[in-house]
């Protein structure tokens, strides 16, 4: 559970400074934009109310205290299961980055009310209209991870109780 713990504690640290480091520290909340590679890469500042992509957006309050429930509960029960499943390294890794982003947006939500998204990424012509931040990238690797890698499967020849 130490690696689980070190890769959510990393996440997060990660995605809080990154957030204040171009949302304060570059004053991207004022300029709005920033062109780091044209046409790839650019600074957007957005405040997500919702969920990913702005799903679910909602002015009202209720609805963040919502969310953050809703977070922390999951989080909660990803940190459980992957503590109970005696999960192997790779699984803690997965469950770090979603624990640590999800706890990310969470204080985001907590002190902005929104999530402070602002990466911005297009290719190929194709203009993206959302942002997104570390947290969501680390929410997105780790669950992806987590289905794709559930971790160690029950052995072999092993079913139930042995009968003595």
């Amino acid at each position: 559970m130490h690696l689980l713990t070190l890769v959510a504690l990393a996440t997060f640290v990660l995605d809080q400074v990154t957030k204040w480091a171009v949302v304060h520290g570059m004053n991207l909340i004022e300029i709005g934009s920033i062109e780091v590679i044209p046409t790839v890469l650019a600074f957007h500042m957005a405040w997500n109310t919702g969920i990913n992509f702005g799903l679910f957006a909602a002015e009202a309050d209720y609805a963040r205290w919502i969310l953050i429930a809703i977070a922390l509960g999951i989080s909660a029960w990803v940190w459980l299961w992957v503590r109970r499943e005696g999960a192997d390294p790779r699984s803690q890794v997965f469950a770090g980055l979603l624990i640590g982003g999800a706890i990310g947006n969470v204080v985001d939500r907590v002190i902005y009310g929104a999530v402070a998204d602002f990466l911005n990424v297009s290719c190929c012509g194709i203009e993206n209209p959302f942002s997104f931040n570390v947290a969501d990238a680390a929410i997105f690797v780790g669950a992806l991870g987590l289905v794709l890698f559930p971790g160690k499967s029950a052995e072999p020849g092993k079913k139930g109780r042995k009968t003595p």
